[in-house]
């Protein structure tokens, strides 16, 4: 028997993306494929996702959605089913998904992903007479409400459907005042500390992780640590409360798109087996960020500039960097300070320092082709795909031993390299002597060059693709919906 699932997504590759969050949501309904398991993807109706759209179809309206008149459409992302809830008040704006074009959040964002969430709960329970579904999986807090106005405010005749709630990253947890709580549309008993109720608020995400049959963050160690102060951002309480519902499944990447064989963002093709062939990558990232071109190690970073992510540690670091013969190519944005502290650093070493602010998909593929190896510093990461794209393309990852980070690259200490298992090298505390002595040790195994290719070799012959991860997701499906 087929398993439908309607995933529920305030963003997806290739039609919106902000974060990892995109690249998820638009890769698991082919990974859950082979396993039996039909996904729809439902996605709010941004103006870039309505435009596209080919020859949308009309499934169902709500002349009150919250308060707004909307429509629900349908199509395909992929080949494989989209719905897009069209509502023009709520999201046909410019800007972002969560922001203007000034970078300020919605003020009205908790009315905007409640309704996504009503809406999610409405289809889930059978409001489109074509469409069945036996299980809903939401992804951040965008998407939590669906979960609880399934528990407290199904559709009358709905029958059960369980759910999965995932965390992507438990920093960002919506939440609105209690005096929005009437707006919701949800019955009394649903303002309750097991309910929607937080910190005298409306918590989304709380009330998501509350509701769910199961809680699956994007990898094992994460899910460890959300369970602790330090990572728990205030909810670690109610994840131990969950035990055994929470587990951790590590993210894929897409294979197709990142595969430095046939990869057409970069200058030259290579494989593991013709790795000197970087080498032309690797030249033609100097002359693009204004680099001097050299023997030493050019280290990458794509990231948001953000403290979570490590960055005002690694700006710490640069003039050691450069110190020691290494360059830097970034490519980010985010903290204004941080965003101005880059380019003074770039001004401060000309030819050793480039910097572009913004995102660029396709500069983001030549680095990782053409990179030596890329620093990820982060003070916590659920997942990481930067590492694993770095990992696939012989760009050697340089990472904080924290949630996906931790399990997806394997330390170059010498048991490791001379077991030819070594991916990456780790460091234990984002401080300025551990990412010093994290760089250091880099250019150690870097001067060692057939230590070196053993590394990237052993990187590149890592499988993660969403092949082992799709099989746990369509599992775990299986066995929820056993339970009801």
């Amino acid at each position: 028997m087929t398993i439908k699932v309607l995933s529920v997504a305030s963003e997806v590759v290739p039609l919106v993306k902000t974060g990892g969050l995109a690249d998820v949501a638009g890769a698991l309904p082919a990974a859950v494929a082979p396993h039996d398991v039909e996904m729809t993807t439902f996605l709010p109706g941004y103006p870039a996702v309505i435009k596209a759209l080919a020859r949308p179809r009309a499934l169902h309206t709500w002349d009150s959605l919250l308060g707004e008149k909307a429509r629900l459409l349908g199509g395909k992302i992929d080949g494989h089913p989209l719905l897009v809830l069209d509502a023009p008040a709520y999201f046909q704006r410019d800007g972002g998904p969560y922001s203007d074009s000034e970078g300020r959040d919605w003020d009205d964002n908790w009315r905007r992903f409640a309704a996504f969430g009503r809406a999610a709960a409405d289809i889930a329970g059978g409001a489109v007479k074509s469409r069945k579904f036996d299980l809903v999986h939401a992804h951040d807090w965008q998407a939590a409400m669906a979960l609880a106005y399934l528990r407290f405010a199904s559709p009358d005749g709905a029958r059960p459907v369980p759910s999965v709630m995932t965390i992507h990253n438990m920093a960002f947890q919506g939440f609105c005042g209690a005096d929005k709580f009437a707006a919701l549309g949800l019955p009394p008993h649903a303002w309750s500390l097991d309910g929607v109720e937080y910190h005298g608020g409306v918590g989304f995400l709380k009330a998501g992780l509350e509701a769910a049959s199961a809680i699956t963050t994007v990898s094992p160690t994460y899910a460890r640590e959300i369970r602790t102060p330090e990572f728990g951002m205030g909810l670690e309480g109610l994840i131990v409360s969950r035990g055994e519902r929470v587990s951790g499944i590590v993210n894929g990447i897409d294979t197709g798109q990142w595969n430095p064989e046939r990869d057409s963002a970069l200058p030259a093709h290579f494989s593991l087996k013709s790795l000197p062939k970087r080498q032309a990558n690797k030249r033609a990232l100097e002359s693009e960020f204004g680099l001097e071109p050299g023997d030493g190690p050019l280290f990458v970073v794509i990231s948001r500039l953000t403290w979570q992510k490590g960055i005002d540690v690694l700006l710490e670091c640069i003039d050691h960097l450069v110190g020691l013969g290494g360059r830097l190519a970034l490519l980010g944005s985010g903290d204004k300070a941080m965003e101005n502290a880059f380019h003074a650093a770039a001004m401060r070493h000309p030819g050793r320092i480039g910097v572009r602010i913004g995102y660029d998909e396709a500069l983001s593929h030549r680095m990782q082709g053409g990179g030596d190896a890329i620093l990820v510093p982060s003070r916590f990461e659920p997942c990481g795909l930067t590492q694993l794209y770095g990992l696939a393309y012989g760009c050697v990852p340089v990472v904080a031993r924290t949630g996906g980070l931790a399990d997806t690259v394997i330390d170059a200490n010498l048991a490791a390299v001379m077991g030819g298992v070594a991916t990456g090298v780790q460091f234990n505390r984002v401080t300025y002597p551990s990412l010093v002595d994290a760089i250091s040790r880099t250019f150690t195994l870097y001067w060692q060059q057939d230590i070196w290719r053993g590394i990237q070799r052993a990187g590149m012959k890592t499988d993660f693709s969403w092949g082992r991860s799709g099989k746990a997701y369509a599992d775990l499906y299986a066995r929820l919906i056993a339970e009801v």
